[in-house]
Formats: C-alpha cells, structure tokens, sequence
C-alpha cells in the first residue's frame, strides 16, 4: 500500500499503442500512435544527499544511483532506465538533485506497448519536478528516446518516447518523426473498441533482430540515395521505388518496401479514421500485419495467431501486431456490442495453437506526462 504522504509528487508516463506505422518511425515516416492508461508512476521526494534511491512497487530490490557516477549503473539488472534516464537529463545542462523514489509500473512488461518509453519519460519528468526544473515534453521524450539507445541499447526510434510524454486524452497522434511536427486527431470509434491483445510470450527487443531491422533499412537508404536525392527512407515514393528495388539485394528490398507501403497505409489510415470509417481502417490494419510477417518478418507465431483469430470473428473489422514485434501484442477494432465474444473466440483458438494464455486490455486513451502535488 503506497502512502502518498510520504511523497512530494506524483508524476506518470503513458504506455502507448501504435493504430499503424509499425516499424517506420527510425525511417522518418509517420506514426499513428496513442497514448494509454497503462502507465508508469513514480512517487517522488528529494532526500539532501547526492543519491537516488529506487524502490519499486512490485519488487523487494532496492537500488541506489549516485547522481556523480550514473555511467556504472550501465549493467544494473533493474535501475538501468532509470540511470540511464538520470545520465541523459544531466548531460543535456540539467540539474540533478538527491532523491527517494518509488515506482510502479501497470504497463505489461515486454507487451509491446512500450513500458520502458513510460519508464524513462516518468522518470526524467521526475527528476525535473523534484529539482524545481519546468520541462518541455518533447525535450524530455528525445533524452528519454538517448536513454534507450545510449544506455539501453536499443537503437529505437523517437515514437514511443513521444507518445508517452505528448499524447492527449481521446486523441491519436500523427506524428511526423522526421520533423516532429504532431497532429492529434480525435478517436471517434463509433460502435467499435480498440482491443489490445498480449501474447504473452517472453521477448526482448535487445535480443530480437529489431536492430537487425534497423541496420538493414539503413542499409537500403544508403543504396538508394546513390541513385535518388531523399534524406530519409520514408521520402521515397511507392512509384519510385518499383525503379529502385532493382538494386536492393532481396531481403534488403522487402524490408524497405513495407517502410514505403506502411507510410501509404498512415495516410490512408488518417483520412479513415478523420471520416470515421472503421472498416477501411480495419482492412490497412490486416495489410500492415501481413506485411509485417511477410517483408518485414518480425511477428512469429503467437502473433500471427492471435492475429490471424482476431481477423477471423465476424464483429472484428481489422487485426495487426503492434509494437517492435517478436512477441507483445496485437490491436483489433472490434465491434463494442461483441466484445465478449471476441475475447472467447480468441482466447480458445490461441490456446489450442499455441502454449501461451491470452491477456485483453481496454485502456482508455489517455494524456501522456502528469505531474500532482502531493
């Protein structure tokens, strides 16, 4: 039991679900991500000393940083994000104070809707709050996307960490992640819901082949500007790109031609949801995870099945992995007045296929970094 009390402030990041774009934000494209309910709190005092002292709600470890040495806390099993996040605020001119904090996190860890994103944001947003430092939530989103790649090792684009410090109740987010130039659109679903599915299979985006991936489109990129003038892969059009693929060794073009068709699928999917059309939406959902297992090869089999189960109840127009894939979870919209029987359907054809048990969450859409006073 947490006795906010014993606390100064209360600060939260959002977990977040990506609608489409999967895959597209280290390629300058556009994502189409939403904040959600799903957070990471952390509950925080200062303490006069040169030490972060970390403690969790769902763990008896205890850790402490020291706020002039954070580079040793690099191989920390658990208070590495937050060391990382520390480093990073720091290093960017900010100052850091001693402090006691709690943290408790009700994002699914590896579920694909980005724990440690909310980890990291909360966590800078924190430090900020507690040392008196007004904050600007994109500043805080791009020293926590550093936290992850320098520190972490993931060498991830900036969606996640925006999202969790950027969004907007009720809203999506078009966010250009070449410009970071963001537009919320409003989630009108009419008589559907959005349905988030976990696998429930064990996953790591360090130990996955999400770098491989990245490597390989950057690959792709460096071909083709010898023979096209674009500063990212996510410029290049569907049309130019039937001329270019030619020089791609295979896999290297499968893999930039889901980035150039999932950056049509977005602008698709923004005039459908704006006009409210949740079939059209549902059917570039089902294309976006066919190419993600196709092209891209990044989902496997529990999210193919989950997936493939969901695209098969009549009440759901549309099905996809979201997140970095290899595990997680996938998104469906599905019809409100039949969701129970979407969750029974898609619980017992999983379970049959598969060794893993199905979790369902219906976060609502939710605003990104909170800050109370205790």
């Amino acid at each position: 039991m947490i006795n906010e009390k014993d606390y100064k402030y209360k600060v939260t990041a959002a977990g977040r679900v990506n609608i489409i774009g999967e895959h597209v934000d280290y390629c300058g494209g556009r994502v189409f991500p939403a904040a959600l309910s799903l957070c990471n709190t952390v509950y925080v005092r200062p303490n006069g000393t040169d030490k972060i002292n970390l403690s969790w709600t769902t763990l008896t470890d205890k850790v402490t940083l020291n706020i002039n040495d954070l580079e040793k806390s690099r191989s920390l099993k658990y208070g590495n994000y937050q060391a990382g996040s520390a480093l990073m605020w720091k290093n960017a001119g900010h100052r850091l104070v001693g402090c006691d904090m709690l943290q408790e996190c009700i994002v699914p860890f590896g579920s694909g809707l980005s724990s440690s994103a909310a980890i990291e944001v909360s966590t800078i947003a924190a430090l900020a709050t507690v040392a008196g430092e007004k904050f600007n939530p994109v500043e805080v989103s791009r020293l926590a996307q550093r936290a992850e790649q320098d520190f972490a090792g993931v060498n991830c684009g900036i969606m996640d960490q925006y999202s969790s410090a950027c969004g907007k109740k009720g809203h999506a987010m078009l966010l250009d992640c070449k410009t970071l130039a963001c537009e919320y659109v409003p989630v009108n679903l009419g008589e559907y819901s959005l349905i988030i599915t976990n696998c429930n299979k064990p996953h790591s985006l360090i130990e996955s082949k999400y770098n491989e991936r990245r490597a390989e489109t950057e690959q792709a990129l460096s071909i083709i500007q010898s023979y096209e003038k674009v500063s990212c892969l996510a410029d290049v059009t569907k049309e130019r790109f039937e001329g270019l693929s030619k020089y791609l060794p295979a896999k290297i073009a499968d893999r930039a031609k889901h980035v150039i068709e999932e950056c049509a699928r977005v602008r698709s999917a923004e005039y459908a949801m704006k006009q409210g059309d949740m079939v059209a939406l549902g059917q570039l959902l089902n294309e976006s995870h066919n190419s993600l297992k196709v092209l891209y090869e990044v989902t496997g089999k529990e999210l193919d099945c989950l997936a493939e189960a969901a695209q098969a109840f009549d009440g759901c127009v549309g099905s996809r992995m979201t997140g970095g894939g290899f595990g997680g979870c996938t998104i469906s919209i599905v019809k409100t007045q039949a969701v129970q029987d979407f969750k029974k359907y898609v619980y017992e054809r999983y379970q049959k296929q598969t060794a893993y048990t199905p979790s369902f969450y219906e976060a609502d859409i939710s605003d990104g970094i909170t800050v109370t006073k205790l």
